[in-house]
């Protein structure tokens, strides 16, 4: 929720610096006038309204900046995601990226499987991982893309004791091979 009412400051953030530059660099081609100017300057001074209106403008414009400034200047937090256990010893936390190296390592086993990608989500039934993959086209998709899930979801079981609720294979290509040319001495 911060993130969105962040982005939403900043977003009128920038409305204000876009319609504050286009009104001062109009002013500076002098195409209001000099008269305008003033006049609105002496509107500002003396009367109680717009004087009121512009305050609060420029309060609430302050208080954005401000809000953007600590942004900028805070430390970031990284909090990586991870899966977390507890054992009657202590708690474990084994990271996505971890497990998403686990299911690559298994995956890459398979012959005919190649430029491996892997995502990993966890969800209440378990781990759901997801491989995407470019095959040789030579061996059947069926066996190999069942071979592969097999892999994963063993190995990954064994490894992490989670248990994995889905493994998606995404056969995204087969390889491209270009064809030979003999060449032809004479």
């Amino acid at each position: 929720m911060a993130k969105i009412i962040d982005r939403f400051l900043i977003f009128l953030f920038s409305l204000f610096a876009i319609g504050a530059s286009a009104v001062l660099l109009v002013a500076a081609f002098n195409w209001i006038p000099e008269k305008e100017t003033n006049a609105f300057v002496a509107r500002v001074y003396h009367e109680n309204v717009p004087a009121a209106a512009f305050i609060v403008t420029m309060v609430v414009v302050l208080l954005i900046a401000i809000r953007l400034f600590v942004i900028a200047v805070r430390p970031t937090r990284t909090n990586h995601a991870s899966i977390d256990q507890r054992t009657e010893f202590g708690d474990i936390r084994i990271s996505l990226e971890t497990v998403e190296n686990l299911a690559l390592k298994a995956a890459s086993r398979s012959r005919g499987v190649r430029d491996l990608k892997a995502r990993v989500r966890v969800s209440n039934a378990g781990i759901e991982i997801e491989i995407r993959t470019i095959i040789d086209g030579e061996t059947s998709i069926p066996d190999l893309t069942e071979e592969v899930q097999t892999a994963v979801k063993t190995h990954v079981e064994e490894i992490t004791g989670i248990p994995v609720a889905v493994v998606s294979v995404f056969v995204a290509n087969i390889v491209q091979t270009s064809p030979t040319f003999k060449s032809r001495v004479e």
